[in-house]
């Protein structure tokens, strides 16, 4: 069934507290998000469902049985395909009307086939690479786009320690701190983040270099990152 009204009708209740024209601004929007896991799977889905009008969805991995856990498109049927085409497909069905190019690929500034930041409205860095999120941001800013990047949501158990900070004024994240080092190295004087104050565990088995996670964190992380965007899209002057 179509919708009567594309425009406006799938995000009515939205607009109940954004406000019509901020509805508008969200449609007119273009918003790229790199990393579709845990965190970034999140995010996607409350930009689709705020009423994004254009989004660009950047992610190497296919879905895997041990995504099953956390990640929003990892299901038995999906197992195997690419994160990014499972995300257009549901993005879609969500919002027919979205425009989404999905580009499955390891982000690196240079590549031949790495996207330009040129244009977009804001970028969501839900990418668990270090190297990949450092030349990210520093991508971000080049291009004068604003640039809000999740921090660690493995081995956390409560999702309620979540806050939005300046990279800077942040503690305990061990990713955090690792950021701070080198984007100060590198000059980037500000960057905002989502990131928790809570203690991380030591992971139990033998792999200590794999993460623990939980079906309840990273998809709290996602949605505040999606939040951020959306009320800075939907309302600039606030910001």
């Amino acid at each position: 069934m179509k919708d009567a009204d594309p425009g406006f009708s799938a995000f009515s209740r939205s607009a109940r507290l954004l406000g019509v024209d901020a509805i508008a601004r969200l449609a007119a929007s273009n918003v790229a998000v790199f990393g579709v896991g845990g965190v970034g799977s999140f995010a996607v889905e409350a930009l689709v469902r705020s009423g994004i009008g254009s989004l660009l969805l950047v992610d190497k991995d296919v879905v895997d049985l041990t995504n099953c856990n956390r990640q929003l498109y990892a299901l038995r049927s999906t197992i195997g395909r690419p994160k990014v085409e499972v995300a257009k497909e549901r993005a879609l069905d969500i919002n027919p009307h979205v425009q989404i190019d999905a580009r499955q690929l390891f982000y690196l500034p240079g590549q031949t086939n790495a996207p330009s930041l040129a244009g977009f409205d804001y970028v969501i860095d839900a990418i668990d690479n270090v190297t990949a999120k450092i030349a990210l941001v520093e991508e971000a800013m080049r291009c004068v786009v604003p640039i809000v990047s999740a921090m660690g949501a493995g081995n956390k158990l409560d999702p309620t320690r979540f806050e939005v900070a300046d990279i800077y004024a942040t503690s305990v994240c061990p990713l955090c701190k690792v950021m701070r080092r080198e984007l100060k190295k590198r000059g980037v004087p500000s960057l905002a983040v989502v990131y928790s104050r809570e203690e991380p565990l030591t992971p139990l088995g033998d792999d200590a270099r794999t993460p623990g996670s939980v079906s309840f964190v990273p998809p709290v992380a996602g949605m505040i990152l999606a939040s951020v965007v959306v009320r800075a899209l939907a309302n600039p002057s606030q910001e």
